[in-house]
């Protein structure tokens, strides 16, 4: 079987409607790293100049590659990564082995 990783980095506020999403795309589990900090562009400056750094969660999915795409494709819309910087990012990565996962791989 064809799998991808599909890693989802956003605020805290939007991980619960993430996860949600991603189950009814297809994804049937996930692993999330709390409190990971980031930097776009432009860093976000605060009182006295001083950097801001926001809290973001990252999820990670593993999901067959006939999913992916769909899970994928929900993550950004109900995410709005595209319509304003700083509200997240989607992406996905092929992967070439793993071991471990046959109990969360639905059988076909």
């Amino acid at each position: 079987m064809s799998l991808k990783l599909i890693v989802a980095i956003a605020g805290p506020e939007k991980t619960e409607l993430l996860l949600d999403t991603a189950r009814e795309a297809g994804a049937t589990g996930v692993t999330i790293i709390n409190n990971a900090r980031g930097e776009g562009m432009f860093p976000v400056k605060g009182v006295f100049g001083l950097t801001l750094d926001a809290q973001r969660d990252v999820l990670l999915f593993i999901v067959g590659d006939e999913r992916s795409r769909q899970v994928l494709e929900r993550l950004a819309e109900v995410g709005k990564f595209d319509d304003a910087p700083g509200t997240g990012i989607a992406l996905q990565i092929d992967i070439e082995n793993a071991f471990g996962l046959r109990t969360q791989i639905p059988d076909e």
